[in-house]
């Protein structure tokens, strides 16, 4: 009996984490049938787990109707210990970048196939852009992606060349293309990208390496500003954000995190 009760409490949990895995940067605010239709789950038990989750803080419901992520999982989010030595570690000098330059500066780690968004440094002068702090974004659409995906796994590569999506008519969905811009990426050390990920706006990125004990290092994010595609200087931004990664990756070296 022990057994099926257990069984019954992760088939639980297992509902309540589909249900908040609704929520995606894409659809932030989603009624309780978008919320059922996307997780897979009963319309009745939606709203049972909604009322759940909504009474712990996990999630609000709008005056709309809707459902939004609640100030309870974004606390528990900022005590991920890497993320938050990285953001604690980093934030200044994203802030330096950004007085330099006015333009959106972005710190993004991997995730899987996606570039993860842990901090966002903007002003009233940059450009309109689709990523937030928390946000999660095709690896091969973004700068800083293209930076995370050259220092990432073999395996991970090649299930990134073979799924890309179009997320603009300018995204690079071609497996040969992205080959090789993936070897420029290592070759030179900074990615650029022109309205791959977002009309109007094109990025460059450069990786942070935390350099080891050993004589190594490793990549432990990606740097990036977010320009109007207008622009056609971009290649003089790639020393500021080589200056400010370095900068951090010294930073990070010294702490217990990235040892």
């Amino acid at each position: 009996m022990a057994g099926g009760d257990g069984t019954t409490g992760r088939a639980v949990t297992a509902r309540a984490l589909g249900v908040l895995d609704a929520f995606d940067a894409g659809a932030p605010r989603l009624t309780l049938t978008e919320i059922a239709e996307r997780s897979g789950t009963p319309l009745t038990t939606t709203h049972r787990i909604l009322a759940a989750l909504t009474e712990w803080g996990a999630l609000v419901r709008r005056s709309d109707g809707r459902y939004e992520i609640g100030r309870k999982l974004w606390d528990l989010g900022l005590l991920a210990p890497v993320e938050a030595e990285l953001r604690v570690v980093a934030t200044p000098f994203l802030m330096d970048v950004h007085t330099a330059t006015r333009d959106t500066v972005h710190l993004a780690v991997r995730d899987g196939r996606s570039a993860l968004y842990v901090e966002r440094i903007s002003g009233r002068e940059s450009v309109p852009v689709v990523s937030q702090v928390g946000s999660r974004l095709p690896l091969h659409a973004t700068g800083v992606g293209k930076v995370l995906l050259a220092a990432a796994p073999d395996d991970v590569v090649e299930e990134v060349l073979r799924s890309a999506t179009r997320q603009t008519r300018h995204t690079v969905v071609d497996p040969a293309r992205l080959r090789r811009e993936i070897t420029d990426v290592r070759r030179r050390g900074f990615a650029r990208t022109s309205e791959e990920m977002t009309l109007g706006a094109s990025s460059v990125a450069v990786p942070v390496r935390v350099p080891r004990p050993s004589g190594t290092d490793v990549v432990a994010a990606a740097l990036g500003i977010v320009v109007p595609s207008s622009r056609r200087d971009t290649a003089r931004l790639v020393p500021v954000l080589e200056v400010a990664a370095r900068s951090i990756g010294r930073e990070l070296a010294r702490t217990r995190d990235f040892r």
